[in-house]
């Protein structure tokens, strides 16, 4: 079983494109969240804890690794969809740039200059979630909303171009399972918040 859950909130969230950006830390809401996404994880048999690189997931993903005496694993696999030159810009501002429109209605066929299209976000995200699953330990994976989108949409065979159809809040959980017919994922849309 593998648990993907988005990092909790932070100060630019909703008004930045923060994509690869260093040093986006988690705002006091998103402590919070982290807190309580381990005290949701203690009655799990947890293997394994990972997290991308970014300082966001890191945060999140240390209190329930800490929970289970675990240490925190880096999957360079799961980091953030590489924004590009976008990176580090507000949402109002790119409101105005045609090629975030064109970016937004197909995510499939276009990249963000500078950075990685969506289909290369899915072939490493996926990837990874499938050696991951070989393994067999159940693993909590800290990671963001676009390579959570990415692994969701392969698994419902939905084209990239339909993301904005999986709505994944700061601090939620989606669970995979695999069985003989497949990988189900669950996603628990309720964000932890206490």
């Amino acid at each position: 079983m593998i648990y993907l859950v988005r990092h909790g909130c932070h100060s630019l969230l909703d008004r930045v494109l923060c994509g690869r950006l260093e040093d986006v830390s988690l705002s006091a809401e998103g402590v919070i969240q982290a807190r309580a996404l381990a005290r949701r994880f203690a009655g799990s048999p947890i293997d394994l804890v990972q997290s991308s690189p970014r300082r966001r997931t890191r945060e999140t993903a240390e209190p329930i690794a800490e929970r289970h005496a675990l240490g925190v694993e880096y999957a360079d696999d799961m980091d953030e969809l590489d924004a590009g030159e976008w990176s580090g810009l507000t949402f109002e501002a790119l409101a105005s740039d045609p090629g975030w429109r064109e970016w937004n209605v197909s995510r499939g066929s276009r990249r963000p200059p500078g950075g990685e299209s969506m289909q290369e976000v899915q072939t490493r995200t996926v990837g990874h979630v499938e050696r991951t699953m070989a393994e067999g330990a159940t693993t909590v994976i800290v990671t963001h909303a676009e390579p959570i989108r990415a692994v969701l949409l392969h698994y419902r065979n939905m084209p990239l171009e339909r993301y904005g159809e999986i709505v994944i809040p700061p601090a939620s959980i989606t669970v995979l399972t695999a069985s003989p017919r497949g990988v189900a994922a669950r996603v628990d849309n309720m964000p932890v918040l206490s």
